[in-house]
């Protein structure tokens, strides 16, 4: 990010909070609470958004060297995913191509060769096809016709997608848009995997993706917990076409007030999330990122699955290592957190205060007495989310209020 847009966010979160304000989209929204239960739209979610689009799964530190692979199925299509010798990203479907049976069962690891259980078919992690066991008595393969079916991948600014088609396209500048020069100054591929946590809650995929749009809550539902490191109520948000950038202020930046501009730190003053379309929240920058990928149940709208992602620099780990595990720490704004602690803290939050909220607003949804909800005109990124949605469906924008 240049530095004239960081100075211009910080001087609009204090903006803000000198006003006492919040950010101010000028309009309110009804939001169908059909949106969170019906199947129909949850099927063509489905189908649209992770059938047939390009799905970030990792960063670069999932594959931290050659020979290194992980495997996905979060969108209906398992993945093998492998880094070969030559540091190249590769992608293809996880099924040996004589009886489709998984080649690769761990989530993640180092390997070059990947070799099906059930016959000892035999692939590189280049995906060709090296050896078929008692060949004469199986019949003739030409091997270079059977290598395992190729997904279209690309690894980009530190970013791992895929598409689940073959025939599919991934073109990651495409993908980001206008945010592609912004995404890569971060260096995410500079930083090191730390751990995955997996949340399994019922409530709709877009209702854990709302938890993410507004900050009009952070001095409420967090008020013990992030609400000790945040300011609520304030926000420096930007749209990009599908994508978005949401900033909120941290308690460290009423100290920026009699500093000159030139000294400004922005990551010690601002936290901030980049919403990638459709269903990506990546935050952080420098030392650390959260990469947070929402799925749907495909059989359940009511339901569904957030894969946590953390990663850190090096100077990070060092840093943090020498600090006593103690996840309360995290909450203290003069204090230094463990690595692990600051993993809890942020899992833990989420679930059980944002998801927790968002499960109870399912339930309302499902009873069918509650025909819609308002998007205020401090939740714009909810507004964006949904017309968004609603746009790449074919589906008129939401309605407006008054």
């Amino acid at each position: 990010m240049k530095r004239e847009k960081q100075i211009s966010i910080l001087k609009e979160l204090m903006r803000q909070l000198d006003e006492k304000v919040n950010v101010d989209a000028g309009v309110q929204y009804r939001n169908p609470a059909s949106s969170y239960t019906c199947k129909d739209l949850a099927a063509r979610e489905w189908e649209s958004f992770f059938q047939n689009h390009p799905q970030i799964i990792g960063l670069s530190g999932d594959l931290p060297e050659a020979g290194s692979f992980i495997t996905i199925e979060d969108f209906g299509v398992p993945v093998l995913a492998t880094r070969d010798k030559d540091g190249e990203f590769h992608a293809f479907l996880n099924g040996c191509r004589h009886r489709g049976v998984q080649v690769a069962s761990d989530a993640r690891g180092t390997a070059n060769r990947f070799m099906c259980p059930f016959h000892h078919w035999t692939y590189s992690n280049q995906g060709k096809l090296i050896n078929i066991p008692r060949n004469r008595d199986f019949g003739e393969i030409d091997k270079d016709c059977h290598g395992l079916v190729r997904l279209p991948a690309q690894e980009k600014y530190g970013l791992l997608v895929v598409h689940p088609k073959p025939k599919g396209n991934v073109d990651i500048d495409d993908l980001l848009g206008d945010l592609a020069p912004e995404i890569a100054g971060w260096n995410f591929d500079k930083l090191t995997y730390h751990t995955e946590s997996v949340l399994d809650n019922q409530l709709n995929w877009k209702l854990a993706n709302d938890t993410f749009g507004e900050t009009y809550h952070f001095s409420r539902l967090h008020k013990d917990t992030l609400g000790h490191l945040f300011h609520g109520d304030a926000l420096a948000y930007e749209e990009y076409g599908r994508n978005h950038r949401f900033v909120f202020a941290t308690k460290n930046i009423e100290n920026l007030k009699g500093i000159p501009e030139e000294d400004w730190q922005y990551g010690e003053n601002a936290s901030w999330l980049y919403y990638l379309f459709p269903n990506v929240q990546l935050g952080g920058g420098g030392h650390d990122a959260n990469l947070i990928k929402i799925y749907p149940d495909p059989k359940n709208p009511g339901r569904s699955i957030t894969k946590v992602n953390h990663y850190f620099s090096q100077e990070f780990i060092d840093y943090v290592s020498q600090v006593p595990d103690d996840g309360k720490s995290a909450y203290d704004k003069d204090r230094n957190p463990s690595l692990d602690g600051v993993v809890e803290v942020f899992d833990t939050t989420i679930e059980q205060e944002d998801y927790l909220m968002g499960e109870t607003t399912q339930k309302s949804a499902e009873t069918g007495i509650v025909k819609e909800f308002i998007f205020g005109r401090n939740e714009p990124a909810l507004h964006h989310y949904h017309n968004t949605f609603r746009e790449a469906l074919n589906l008129p924008p939401l309605e407006k209020v008054g």
